[in-house]
């Protein structure tokens, strides 16, 4: 949610800020904006509700006016909205006297210290924001140090803040709590930049950082300074940038959930074969030792949407597997529910970003409890990594389209290279057993390609759905897993009112709502209950449904005409069955979006990077 830009330097700002908007649009926004110190010390503020494309036509009208001035350094804003509609007035920056800034969070104080400082009548917008901007610019004498940790010392909530000081034309001052900044300087060493993303700046940068909790922040051209509460300077900690959007970013692909669907095949083999050594799995590349996983007497995994579902699919082959329980929680219900976690419960964390408040909190909350605890995430340095004992990243690269794909399929390999690998260490499994495993989890890029390889058969389901009100999706143990997130990608990006039900409650209520024509999409892939998956089918069949089997090859479906339509999935072992079924589920979507002409990657309301609670 949101995303934040800094630069300063020798390029053209305006552009720059540009770019970097349209890089930040997969986080989420309703609008966008940007504030350019010019010479003189004159502050512009151009700003929209809507897309960066209407704030970019906003800046090619005002250069064909000749209106475009020079500008030394400029901040730039997406805003997903929290306090205040979606409005011109609303959207960021917000100047107050010579104070400009961009704000990542939620203030929570900001109506009581309005009325502590008098501020009302400042205020032109309905937002948290703008009572920061005018707290700045009333405690601002000169000093923009002392003005800043002045104002940070009263704030109540998480924020990420970017400054500008009309006076100070060739700074930009930053500092945050909770909500991330990145920051580095310019591979030709005469610029420097801050963002809330590193896909912003892999162009620009080769190395940067995460900026510190309450460490004031000045970018100066090729330079960056941070100060801790004594003032005294903080040397940043460096990573490497290896991540590269590039060009166009979309390899030819119309979409980028289109291309993302498509690399799942290599990320998933990248995320095995790293941690693999002589056949067996090898966390050493994680520094995830042995002893980690032999310690704890049960696992709990945090996540919210797509990463709680990649939970509850591992959880179908891990608690059977280690016969220890496994527990699945929301990290947005976790706090809340006072769950039981202590020194013997090893609390798995799931963000892609690492950035998500609420898995954030949680894993703080099983922190305090004494709990162990290990992230998987995609972004190296953010802040659940840094908050995690222990780490292991997935090798996705970027994901820029809202809904997620490759970092579902990622995650689910992930835990199943750590149930591997706990299994053997438990002595659960031999090492032949455990070599035999990952034999055949090395098979599962070969499936994916498979059905990548069969995109009509899924756009010509996609065409019997499109025009559909409800889609219905039933499954038993791990196929409803499985149905869970292929439910969720259909609802984000087709709009379909869509839900998963575990097949054996239909008869509890559920079958209630099955009316003639209601589509219905049954997967049949775990061996064990596929008579019972198939009974649960005809049931809905007798009330009118119209019936779309996703079924193993190898299964023997009685009377196969009876249903609407059969799509045959590469046979795994049931295990391993979620990753061809969630792939189809994938382009089944994709294709119900991109076919009623939606906007596939930033679908309405929704945003990658969910940084409020």
């Amino acid at each position: 949610m949101c995303g934040i830009i800094g630069y300063t330097g020798h390029r053209d700002v305006q552009n720059v800020i540009l770019q970097a908007l349209e890089t930040l649009e997969y986080r989420g926004y309703d609008s966008a904006g940007m504030a350019l110190v010019c010479e003189g010390g004159q502050i512009q503020v151009m700003k929209r509700a809507g897309k960066v494309a209407k704030l970019r036509a906003m800046c090619e009208k005002q250069n064909a006016q000749n209106k475009k001035k020079e500008a030394l350094c400029g901040i730039g804003h997406t805003r997903w909205a929290t306090h205040g509609g979606v409005t011109n007035e609303n959207a960021h920056p917000h100047t107050c006297g010579s104070v400009t800034i961009v704000h990542n969070g939620i203030i929570e104080n900001y109506q009581e210290l309005t009325a502590k400082y008098d501020l009302a009548e400042k205020l032109a917008s309905q937002t948290d924001t703008e009572v920061v901007a005018a707290l700045l610019d009333k405690f601002y004498k000169g000093d923009a140090k002392a003005a800043i940790r002045n104002v940070v010392r009263m704030l109540k909530g998480t924020f990420a803040i970017g400054i500008l000081f009309a006076d100070i034309p060739d700074k930009i001052y930053a500092i945050r709590n909770v909500s991330p900044i990145i920051a580095g300087v310019g591979k030709d060493r005469k610029e420097a930049f801050l963002a809330s993303d590193v896909t912003a700046l892999s162009e620009y940068v080769s190395e940067y950082f995460v900026v510190p909790e309450d460490t004031l922040t000045i970018l100066e051209p090729g330079r960056i300074t941070m100060l801790d509460k004594k003032d005294e300077k903080v040397e940043p900690d460096y990573l490497h940038v290896d991540w590269q959007i590039g060009g166009n970013g979309k390899n030819g692909y119309e979409f980028f959930m289109e291309k993302e669907i498509a690399e799942q095949p290599k990320v998933i083999q990248e995320t095995i074969l790293c941690r693999c050594k002589d056949g067996m799995p090898d966390l050493s590349i994680d520094n995830i030792p042995d002893w980690l996983l032999d310690k704890y007497e049960k696992v709990t995994i945090i996540g919210c949407g797509t990463a709680m579902h990649a939970g509850l699919a591992a959880k179908s082959f891990m608690q059977p597997l280690l016969k220890i329980p496994v527990t699945v929680e929301l990290a947005s219900e976790f706090i809340y529910n006072e769950p039981v976690v202590d020194d013997r419960t090893l609390v798995i964390a799931i963000s892609q970003s690492g950035e998500t408040i609420d898995t954030l909190e949680a894993l703080k909350y099983a922190k305090y409890k004494g709990a162990g605890n290990l992230s998987i995430v995609n972004v190296k340095g953010s802040t659940i990594a840094r908050e995690s004992e222990y780490v292991l990243y997935t090798n996705a690269g970027p994901e820029i389209a809202v809904a997620s794909t490759k970092a579902y399929t990622t995650q689910i390999t992930a835990l199943y290279m750590l149930a591997c690998r706990m299994a053997y260490v438990r002595g659960v499994y031999t090492a032949e057993q455990t070599k035999a495993f990952i034999r055949e989890l090395i098979m599962v890029p070969e499936s994916i390609e498979r059905v990548l390889s069969d995109k009509k058969m899924f756009r010509e389901l996609a065409h019997c759905i499109m025009d559909a009100k409800d889609v219905f999706m039933i499954g038993r143990g791990q196929d409803y897993a499985a149905l869970l997130e292929g439910s969720l990608k259909l609802k984000e990006i087709s709009y379909i009112h869509s839900e998963a039900y575990a097949s054996g409650e239909l008869k509890h209520g559920t079958i209630a709502l099955v009316t003639d024509k209601t589509p219905v999409i049954t997967l049949v892939t775990q061996r064990k209950v596929i008579s019972k998956e198939l009974s649960n089918a005809l049931e809905v069949k007798a009330r009118g449904a119209k019936v779309y089997v996703f079924a193993r090859e190898d299964a023997e479906l009685e009377n196969p005409g009876q249903w609407e339509k059969v799509y045959r999935l590469p046979a795994l072992r049931d295990e391993l069955m979620v990753f061809p079924a969630v792939v189809a589920l994938q382009l089944m979507a994709f294709y119900v979006s991109r076919d009623k002409g939606l906007d596939v990657d930033k679908p309405r309301n929704l945003a990658k990077v969910v940084t409020v609670e």
